[in-house]
């Protein structure tokens, strides 16, 4: 391609959503392109909607009647008078029909060629291409529509167990399934199809031998149309659950300089042989470290990975801009001489999910979303105050990348981040990202893709947590009196808590919510003395009696009391109020803050520790972050019992809102412990809810085809006595 035949652009739309649009948007508006939003109906409030220049609604509430419909993207191009489009990564981006549909509308595609994506966004075809570039690959058979029975069973004896059930098509964990043994193949096969036909809309998979416990290391590369090849150093992903990376670095601790280039060299001339230009990752699975380590390869991703920003922090390029250069038809400008690693950069994706209960994800509204300003780390965000998390789409809220010198000061660094990050009204990973990032196995570079599985850091409550729970808990009550006493109307010149008798302590009720160790209702008692401290005593709530203060028999889920005597140094509340931030003082009575929502920074001294606690106070929520690690939610408790509330023994309820697809009991069945009795969708994943033990099947009120709500009442089992 000369000069003349340069193609530049103008106006770009981004056939995706969330945090990956946004992205695209910014270096897009940094080059002087003007850039064009689609949405789905749930995503018309969404921040990437109003980052855009212009906006185009593509109706549908479902990934299938939105993002991967090919008509509505291309009409949206076209009436929007866009010249190129991008397709960020899940969705369109590896489906090379699109890519051709987007050429043939006479527009630019911001990608690989399409015969590149139909050669290997086919995992299988992929497979016998690296196998005729003389890569390692693994066994694998593919799964013929009409396979089953014995067929099957058959291709898994070839394959050898433990298998991955996997789809062809897309990846981030969709449609995969783990398989020991013969019995589960076809229950497996049956979901990984379900799965995949509604993520990428084609149901085609494979099997593959499985290796338990390798490292997930990929190769960047980065290719124009001029013949130019580079690769961009390699990234590590092994820290995963449900096949989805959830921490990536780069470099690997594992790869050496020499390995690195054997790698880097096997990435290069795979693709190199199908001719491929723009950005794209090889992936592998290796097993040991060193020069002598072995690599086999596992796919390769046509598109913009989600973990691209490490890459970029350690080569200083901007993979997006890259990525339109090379659509606009610019020749790279480098080659590989010219790359250079420098220092380590590493990222956690931050999702609405309960680690403690398998990762389920989680739903919500953000109420709370203040990213950390020391240090200082990259935040690749999709939400804002206000964002609805839903169960339509993946339940990634934001990427956050720090970059430093050396592999312990990135990972230590991005753990601080996490933890001075301010976020509530959803449950998240924060936390257990930032036990990850500390923990001594990942400081030590033992990362293998068993890693959550051989640690337990997903499922252990954090050290101190009790603790920390009650610190928290007399954090709220110090605010919470303080902007009582900024409100009052009578005897405002008087201190906080003065007494003219002896009265009893005041007292706070609160529930601690805690998915690790479950809700805890406790109380915080407290008392200002006359040197200007506070006496406080944190304790389990005493059931019969919730407003009183509670005794040293009583039991809970905290069961030992905490006593604390505090000097606060400040309490600053930050008002908030029609999206409008204004700061008063913390103990005058004027220009009070409004009583559900309010921001609070406490400076405070217990014994001869002092440090600053953040407290944001949403309708009843507090949100509550410590001067070093940890974060907790806590709630004011009502008076009274919520009358609604429905508890039935023997009940299972859904455990977030989604779409059920399978109901498997009657009335009347007998079923055992682990048994599947419904099967839900929700967020392109499926959730099973199984018999807790034997029993018969009392009630049935799920249906296929109801869409229900979190918490709502499927299936009542009475258990055998």
């Amino acid at each position: 391609m000369t000069d003349s035949e340069l193609r530049p652009i103008r106006r770009l739309l981004v056939a995706n959503r969330g945090e990956i649009a946004r992205r695209v948007f910014r270096t897009a508006h940094s080059m002087g392109i003007s850039t064009v939003a689609v949405y789905a109906e749930g995503d018309a409030e969404a921040p990437f909607v109003t980052d855009a220049d212009l906006s185009v609604p593509l109706g549908g509430r479902t990934a299938v009647d939105s993002y991967l419909s090919i008509d509505k993207v291309i009409a949206a191009a076209e009436n929007s008078a866009a010249d190129a489009v991008h397709p960020g990564y899940g969705f369109l981006s590896e489906n090379a029909d699109f890519a051709q549909a987007v050429i043939d509308a006479g527009l630019i595609w911001v990608g690989p060629a399409p015969t590149a994506i139909a050669a290997m966004g086919d995992k299988l075809a992929a497979k016998e291409s690296m196998t005729a570039a003389g890569v390692p690959t693994l066994p694998s058979v593919p799964v013929a529509d009409s396979m089953s029975g014995d067929d099957l069973i058959a291709a898994g004896a070839e394959v050898g167990y433990p298998l991955l059930v996997k789809a062809s098509a897309g990846g981030g964990g969709k449609g995969m399934r783990i398989v020991d043994a013969p019995d589960t193949l076809a229950d497996a096969v049956a979901a990984a199809r379900r799965e995949a036909a509604g993520a990428f809309g084609d149901d085609t998979v494979f099997l593959e031998r499985y290796l338990p416990a390798p490292r997930h290391v990929e190769i960047q590369v980065l290719g124009d149309t001029h013949g130019n090849l580079v690769h961009c150093f390699e990234r590590e992903c092994s820290i995963q659950r449900r096949h989805q990376k959830v921490i990536e670095e780069a470099p690997s601790p594992a790869v050496t300089p020499a390995l690195r280039d054997r790698m880097g060299a096997a990435a290069v001339a795979a693709v190199r042989k199908i001719g491929y230009h723009s950005a794209g990752t090889v992936e592998f699975l290796l097993e040991g470290s060193g020069d002598d380590a072995e690599f086999w390869f596992l796919e390769v991703n046509t598109r913009l990975q989600v973990e691209h920003p490490v890459t970029e922090e350690i080569t200083g390029l901007d993979l997006v801009r890259e990525q339109i250069r090379v659509a606009a038809g610019e020749p790279l400008g480098y080659g590989q001489d010219d790359l250079t690693i420098r220092g380590h950069a590493t990222e956690a994706r931050l999702y609405a999910e309960d680690p403690a209960s398998g990762f389920l994800p989680a739903t919500g509204t953000v109420e709370l979303w203040a990213p950390a300003r020391d240090p200082q780390a990259r935040f690749d965000s999709g939400i804002e105050v206000g964002s609805v998390v839903g169960t339509e789409f993946d339940p990634m809220l934001a990427k956050v990348v720090m970059a430093a010198p050396t592999r312990t000061e990135a990972a230590l660094g991005l753990a601080s981040a996490l933890d001075r990050t301010r976020l509530g009204g959803v449950v998240t990973n924060r936390d257990f990202l930032s036990a990850v990032l500390r923990s001594d196995e990942f400081l030590a570079g033992d990362t293998t893709t068993d890693f959550i599985e051989r640690t337990g850091l997903a499922s252990d409550s954090p050290p101190y947590r009790g603790q920390f729970l009650h610190a928290a808990a007399s954090a709220v009550a110090l605010v919470s009196q303080a902007r009582n006493r900024s409100q009052a109307t009578a005897l405002s010149f008087m201190s906080s808590g003065y007494r003219n008798s002896v009265m009893p302590d005041e007292v706070l009720p609160l529930t601690a919510l805690d998915p690790s160790a479950g809700d805890a209702d406790v109380s915080v008692t407290y008392r200002r003395q006359r040197d200007g401290s506070y006496r406080l005593r944190v304790a389990p709530l005493r059931a019969d009696a919730p407003y009183a203060p509670p005794d040293d028999s009583d039991e809970g889920v905290l069961p030992e009391a905490s006593e604390f005597v505090v000097r606060p140094h400040s309490i600053q509340i930050h008002a908030i109020a029609d999206d409008h931030i204004r700061i008063d003082a913390g103990g005058g009575a004027t220009d009070a803050p409004p009583a559900e929502e309010f921001d609070a920074e406490l400076d405070v001294e217990t014994g001869s520790m002092r440090g600053t606690w953040q407290v944001s106070r949403r309708g009843h929520n507090w949100y509550v972050t410590g001067p070093l690690t940890g974060s907790a939610t806590l709630r004011e408790r009502s008076r009274f019992p919520d009358p609604d509330a429905e508890a039935v023994e023997g009940g299972l309820v859904a455990p977030m809102p989604g779409k059920v697809l399978m109901v498997d009991v009657q009335p009347g069945d007998r079923v055992t412990a682990g048994q599947v009795l419904v099967l839900m969708e929700a967020m392109k994943m499926e959730h099973q809810i199984t018999a807790p033990a034997d029993g018969e099947v009392a009630e049935v009120r799920a249906h296929v085809g109801d869409q229900v709500d979190n918490g709502e009442l499927l299936v009542v089992i009475t258990a055998d006595q």
